[in-house]
């Protein structure tokens, strides 16, 4: 337990369509500098929170507070300005574009030259600010001229982290990271993921895989048809608790009648 005003806290947060209710009362927080995992089966609410917490959604009831002052999020750019990035399983890269443009990608005011009714780009600072980012996660890459086409699936998702702490974003919501990846780069995913709670980013780790989630994260948050089943400190939950509570939305088995 703490007494730290949390980085973000949701005070029964809904979001209906229609007759549909997709949240329904969520309460949780999100400290700083730590790694929260987000879990639930598919149709559990997490994409529609993410959305909302990336400002796409707007919710139809409830509170966001942001260092314990309420905020609203009413575009993506409002989320982003906040300190929160998303990273989608999509990863919101062009792979035909190179390491460094996609290390900007709308963010290329940043390191422009503004004249009337132009921008010009100062490639070599875009550059060399890319390539200092990615070393320090750990990801040393010569050449950021590469298209993002020939990199793996894990130096992908390094660019993509990356980007968000050179941008200073204080909350950072990963979207099944390692999805499709091999081990050897999921290892890398995750070291990823430590390496920005090192530089104290929070991170809200979305996964279906509870052992990568009990890997790197300190808390659990288990969403169950649209509501909190339970928020868990890492030291009071097995892997077995937490299949349960995305399962049934108890950490207790089930048992089926004979």
């Amino acid at each position: 337990m703490t007494d730290q005003v949390p980085l973000l806290e949701l005070r029964d947060i809904s979001k209906s369509f229609g007759r549909v209710h997709s949240l329904r009362g969520v309460n949780f927080d999100i400290r700083a500098g730590e790694v929260l995992g987000l879990l639930g089966d598919n149709g559990a609410g997490k994409s529609t929170l993410i959305k909302i917490l990336a400002g796409v959604h707007q919710p139809t009831g409830g509170e966001l507070r942001w260092n314990g002052e309420p905020i609203s999020l009413p575009s993506p750019r409002d989320a982003m300005a906040q300190g929160i990035s998303v990273v989608y399983q999509d990863l919101g890269i062009i792979p035909l574009l190179s390491i460094y443009r996609n290390f900007f990608l709308g963010r290329e005011e940043s390191v422009a030259m503004k004249l009337p009714g132009m921008l010009i780009l100062r490639k070599a600072q875009m550059r060399e600010i890319a390539r200092r980012s990615l070393a320090q996660l750990g990801i040393h890459l010569d050449d950021v001229d590469l298209t993002v086409a020939k990199l793996s699936g894990g130096e992908r998702q390094s660019i993509a982290i990356a980007r968000a702490v050179h941008f200073q974003s204080k909350l950072l919501i990963l979207d099944e990271p390692t999805a499709a990846l091999s081990l050897k780069e999921t290892a890398k995913v995750l070291s990823y993921v430590r390496e920005a709670k090192r530089q104290r980013v929070s991170v809200v780790l979305i996964t279906h895989n509870i052992q990568h989630a009990f890997d790197v994260c300190d808390r659990f948050a288990v969403i169950f048809h649209g509501r909190v089943a339970e928020v868990a400190e890492k030291g009071d939950v097995s892997v077995q608790d937490l299949a349960n509570l995305i399962n049934t939305g108890t950490r207790h088995q089930t048992k089926m009648a004979v």
